[in-house]
């Protein structure tokens, strides 16, 4: 147990440097692979439909495996429909979202699971919109055997950090940016920054974080200290500016993703990124800070059109998943073949689609979708 929670804190170390330097992604991933217990590992996006996505960083999956999975096989992954259920950072494995033996007739595993030798993998949701979902996952090899309760208990223990260096992240894209300072960096970004002390104290703020103290709404300058309107929300940043002191593992997993809502109704999310720990202790020292602090406005939240429908009428994952190949493929021998089941199987999904629905024809059934996919139909 000592040895987990000394490799447990290396790797959120190396996890938070890589919001900063996504050249250390790699090497984040192939210890992440190794703690959890797998043969690979990557964050990626996948589109709502699922017919589009793109990896964004990877571990051990060969460039060849990357370009057929989202060229040709994310269509066939009877796994994603878990992302429309699922809780952000809550780990899946093939047997929460279908039986396994029918996992093992698919088409997805006979000709890209199973020629690279894995077996399973867990995955969590980092972030979800309307339009998409940014991804973590590690695969299981033969080796490793299917997901069990360590596995899923490891990936607890590092998803919440994964999802904030990757929300950070995303924010900075260092790799455009040719500035001389990290000051220079921050002043270019298109978000609000606040550096500050363990006691909320600023230290430093860029273009827009000025802009944002000079509106003196949702956030506010007491005694040159960072200070919210909202006092829950206040006391969770005091809370995580003292730990971040301690180092990255006391930083927790509190307050990853903050939500602030201005006088005008807008929305903004707010994250914390530890500054005293790892290649980011120099940034940190230069300041005499020990938190960057970034504040965006929240895109517009609106359900998966998929995530909708199963929530509204009660379907199950692979309910779910019959409906969206039977809108895309329309046939039961289609759908049969490329999920790997039987026409008998599908015909008995399709009764009960029919059921849920209140529906009669196929043709029904993709007119509820085509409805739902209508920003009218809201």
């Amino acid at each position: 147990m000592y040895d987990e929670q000394q490799r447990l804190s290396r790797l959120i170390t190396d996890v938070y440097d890589a919001a900063l330097n996504p050249s250390f992604w790699v090497d984040v991933l192939r210890s992440a692979a190794g703690f959890v217990g797998g043969m690979a590992a990557s964050v990626y996006f996948r589109s709502t439909g699922n017919e589009t996505g793109h990896p964004v960083h990877v571990f051990g999956i060969e460039p060849h495996y990357q370009l057929l999975y989202f060229h040709k096989y994310a269509k066939y992954d009877p796994t994603s429909t878990g992302y429309f259920f699922a809780e952000i950072e809550a780990p899946m494995a093939v047997a929460d979202i279908m039986p396994y033996d029918e996992f093992l007739a698919t088409r997805f595993y006979r000709e890209w699971v199973a020629p690279q030798g894995m077996v399973d993998s867990t995955n969590v949701v980092l972030d979800r919109s309307a339009t998409s979902a940014a991804c973590f996952v590690v695969f299981r090899h033969e080796r490793n055997g299917i997901v069990d309760d360590a596995t899923r208990r490891r990936m607890r223990l590092i998803a919440p950090h994964v999802r904030r260096a990757t929300l950070i992240g995303r924010l900075i894209d260092l790799k455009t940016e040719e500035a001389a300072t990290f000051a220079e960096v921050l002043d270019r970004l298109g978000c609000g920054v606040f550096l500050v002390e363990a006691g909320a104290q600023i230290v430093h703020a860029n273009a827009v974080g000025r802009a944002i103290l000079e509106a003196s709404d949702f956030f506010q300058v007491v005694d040159g200290r960072l200070v919210v309107a909202d006092l829950q929300t206040n006391e969770t940043l005091r809370q995580i500016f003292a730990a971040a002191g301690e180092g990255d593992a006391a930083v927790g997993i509190e307050g990853i993703a903050v939500p602030l809502t201005a006088r005008t109704g807008e929305r903004h999310i707010v994250h914390v990124l530890p500054l005293t720990s790892g290649a980011r202790r120099r940034a940190g020292t230069d300041y005499a800070a020990v938190a960057a602090v970034f504040v965006r406005k929240a895109a517009i939240e609106s359900p998966y059109m998929p995530e909708f429908i199963a929530r509204k009428y009660r379907l199950t994952p692979t309910e779910l998943r019959v409906l969206l190949a039977l809108v895309e493929l329309g046939s039961v021998s289609e759908v049969a073949a490329t999920l790997g089941i039987a026409r008998t199987t599908v015909k008995m999904h399709l009764r009960r689609l029919f059921e849920k629905t209140d529906s009669r024809r196929q043709a029904d059934l993709v007119k509820l979708v085509a409805g739902f996919s209508s920003p009218l139909a809201r």
